[in-house]
């Protein structure tokens, strides 16, 4: 954040010169947490602290435990959710991570419910800064914003192993959810590498199950954020949808409407989302997947996207009306 962190302070030195703001004022405006700070932390830990995180791997484990204490610091009451897989004749062993606000204004155990979710894991390649080391550090912002909030519903915040061995984690959360808890889950809303990308995006499922796509759509709107869906110039991916290839997907396919936030360009390669910029092509599940090549080939996008998908998600959760 020291590129946004500077301009503050410029701006703020040449209001005081100028006479607009007074120096009480300025102090107040030096003092106001820059929105995305502390997700851009939480990515430079996972990444630099941390490194890739191979799914199954002691890395990935590491950044399992680092974000169960992270929920446990904000009172989340974080649980794992330890499952195995096989493959090439091997069993691994990965986990969800799983956190719970629970709605002070409704202890019915029938309550509706919002899942949050996004993967930990990375290939090998590169640190897995934009996928997805990003959302891991945007839901753990949100959740600190809306820490104290009183929502009309429960969230869970749900970090899944193993995506990357083909979406391993949600496809077993999935499995494990009881037909009473699909039933009060109102949408499932999906974040999977937001750094790269020229533009950013929300997608939805198809019809009128696509509300929180509209309902972000509207709030990016009204904070001059250049939020974007899919503009559906491929016909195998309709308007405002997208594809089955993240955490999304297992929920969708069991009947929950879904909601996904991404950085991409839909414009570029073969029209699927696959090719994220014009300069680079695509980031993601490459050795370029790192904070150091991201600031320095596109300054500021890093930590602009970090800040308006925060953004986005935090007032998602506080302006969704109570589902009866």
């Amino acid at each position: 954040m020291r590129v946004k962190l500077v301009r503050n302070v410029v701006l703020t030195s040449a209001l005081l010169i100028s006479g607009i703001f007074s120096t009480s004022a300025a102090k107040v405006e030096a003092q106001k947490p820059v929105v995305g700070t502390e997700a851009y932390q939480h990515v430079y830990h996972l990444t630099e602290n941390i490194g890739s995180r191979v799914a199954g791997s002691v890395n990935e484990g590491k950044a399992g435990d680092y974000i169960f204490n992270e929920l446990e610091k904000l009172g989340y009451q974080p649980s794992k959710q330890d499952f195995t897989y096989t493959r090439a004749g091997r069993t691994i062993s990965s986990a969800n991570i799983v956190g719970i606000k629970e709605s002070r204004s409704n202890k019915y155990k029938d309550n509706p419910q919002v899942i949050i979710g996004a993967h930990y894991d990375s290939v090998s390649l590169g640190k897995g800064a934009d996928d997805n080391a990003s959302s891991v550090g945007v839901i753990l912002e949100t959740a600190k914003a809306i820490q104290k909030r009183n929502l009309h519903y429960d969230i869970k915040f749900v970090f899944f192993g193993a995506e990357e061995a083909g979406l391993r984690g949600s496809n077993y959360y999935v499995s494990q959810m009881s037909q009473e808890e699909k039933d009060r889950t109102i949408v499932m809303i999906n974040l999977d590498s937001l750094l790269a990308g020229d533009k950013i995006y929300v997608y939805g499922s198809p019809g009128e199950d696509g509300w929180i796509r509209d309902l972000a759509l509207d709030i990016a709107k009204k904070k001059d954020i250049p939020l974007e869906t899919n503009p559906g110039i491929n016909p195998e991916y309709p308007k405002g949808t997208t594809g089955d290839w993240s955490d999304h997907a297992p929920f969708q396919r069991a009947g929950i409407p879904i909601g996904y936030l991404e950085a991409t360009n839909w414009e570029l390669g073969d029209l699927d989302g696959y090719t994220q910029t014009v300069k680079h092509g695509g980031v993601w599940h490459t050795k370029n997947d790192n904070l150091e090549f991201l600031e320095r080939e596109f300054p500021g996008r890093v930590q602009e996207h970090l800040q308006h998908f925060t953004e986005i998600l935090t007032q998602l959760l506080l302006d969704m009306k109570k589902v009866q």
